[in-house]
């Protein structure tokens, strides 16, 4: 059974010895540095579903993010109270319920940091890249079994939690935000398959940081349930919720918003969550579109924060043993209207034109991008015959601290490629694949 207190702990994962402590505690210090940061403000510039319409507002990964923070917070803080009151000991350690609130909404506010442009799409593009373009088999022989599943099942998590343990450049937040962020505690290869388990639906960390992973648990006491496959944090279900809640219903205003599902479906949908509390008559009050999704999606939000908490309650024991391994909204009141909504969205709002078509284009944007900067990096190295002046002018578009000498290994250099080109905004990647193709010529 892990235990709350060390759980808690409030250290980071890679913390100087007699580091004093400031007028914020260490998790309110792990939101600001997050917020501060340049891979947080770059999510002003990638989609969360629809491309960016002139007219009308949707959402960004930025603001998306923010949405899924405010949850968290509250969902955090909500169930730091329980913890607080059930457990004493925890009230003289050296967190409170706010604290725990402050853990839930940062490692929200972080959950897509390691997104690629052009969202999952951009995901399966540059796994595809490597699975089948000639300039993405040609390293395979150059890696080892390990590192050659972490490039062709490319995962905006894994990254993310990279990102966030650099020990140079990473954000250096708390552990157990670093844990809480942490969805699915394994790498890309394993020998176990844990299959009915979500913590382990996907992979969380890269080849390369597993020993960072294995520090964190070690830090925490977070428990191991086969070889390099780890137990959830507690936490890491509530900021799956937060998604979950918000990307459930705002995409849903969204939708509506763009004309893409009635308002009488919306409405519909988000009276069956709100139950008795939702009054037609009060609604009607309401004159615009706009307001009326406005009240609705509020409504909902709140009423699904507080299932998801008496959900928390109920089960908090069972994650701490590791016998709960799944979504808390799929264990809640509100689910089966939550399924409907899900497969309205796929049906009217995934699928539609806008968001197919935004889909095409990131496969061939980044399948550009790939091609023409591995392809100079594997001749610069391995094929030095055929490294060209081509090439040449390619990789002076590299960051400058981008490691292109021939000391470093195969797999680190693709590391740092794919650090580049995940880390890029849509119009970026967009206007970087046109100028690298020829497309357009810069300036004119």
């Amino acid at each position: 059974m892990m235990e709350w207190e060390t759980l808690l702990r409030p250290v980071e994962l890679y913390q100087k010895p007699g580091t004093p402590p400031g007028f914020r505690s260490i998790f309110e210090r792990d939101f600001d540095r997050i917020v501060f940061s340049a891979p947080f403000r770059n999510l002003q510039d990638k989609t969360q579903v629809f491309p960016l319409p002139e007219d009308d507002f949707v959402h960004t990964r930025l603001t998306h993010s923010l949405e899924v923070a405010s949850v968290g917070r509250s969902l955090g803080k909500m169930a730091g109270d329980y913890l607080m009151q059930t457990y004493p000991a925890l009230v003289k350690s050296q967190v409170n319920e706010g604290d725990i609130g402050a853990i839930v909404s940062a490692a929200a506010l972080t959950h897509d940091i390691g997104n690629p442009p052009f969202g999952h799409a951009g995901e399966e593009a540059i796994s595809d890249f490597f699975k089948f373009h000639p300039y993405g088999q040609i390293w395979k022989p150059l890696l080892d079994a390990d590192e050659w599943a972490d490039m062709v099942r490319f995962e905006g998590n894994a990254q993310g939690f990279r990102m966030l343990v650099a020990k140079e450049n990473g954000l250096r937040i708390s552990a157990a935000t670093l844990a809480a962020f942490t969805k699915y505690p394994k790498p890309s290869k394993v020998n176990t398959l844990l299959t009915r388990r979500r913590s382990q639906k996907k992979y969380g960390f890269f080849s390369n940081e597993k020993e960072a992973y294995k520090q964190l648990a070690e830090t925490l006491g977070i428990h191991e349930l086969a070889p390099d496959c780890w137990m959830r944090h507690p936490l890491a279900f509530l900021v799956e919720a937060a998604d979950d809640i918000c990307y459930s219903i705002i995409d849903l205003e969204d939708g509506c918003t763009l004309g893409l599902v009635t308002l009488e479906e919306t409405i519909s949908l988000l009276a069956a969550i709100i139950g008795e509390r939702y009054s037609p008559d009060k609604l009607n009050e309401y004159k615009t579109k706009k307001q009326k999704l406005a009240i609705l999606r509020a409504m909902a939000i709140q009423q699904l924060i507080n299932e998801a908490v008496d959900a928390f309650k109920q089960h908090e024991q069972h994650m701490r043993s590791g016998e709960f391994d799944q979504a808390l909204t799929e264990t809640i009141p509100s689910t089966a209207i939550l399924d409907q909504i899900s497969a309205l969205s796929v049906a009217k709002i995934y699928r539609s034109q806008p968001v197919l078509e935004k889909e095409a284009a990131g496969f061939q944007v980044l399948e550009g991008l790939l091609e023409v900067f591995s392809k100079a990096l594997y001749h610069q190295h391995h094929d030095k015959d055929r490294f060209s002046g081509q090439d040449k002018s390619i990789l002076r578009l590299l960051p400058p601290e981008f490691p292109t000498g021939s000391e470093t290994p195969p797999y680190s250099r693709l590391r740092s490629l794919m650090d580049f080109i995940s880390g890029m905004t849509d119009k970026y990647a967009l206007s970087l694949y046109r100028s690298v193709k020829g497309i357009t010529i810069p300036g004119r």
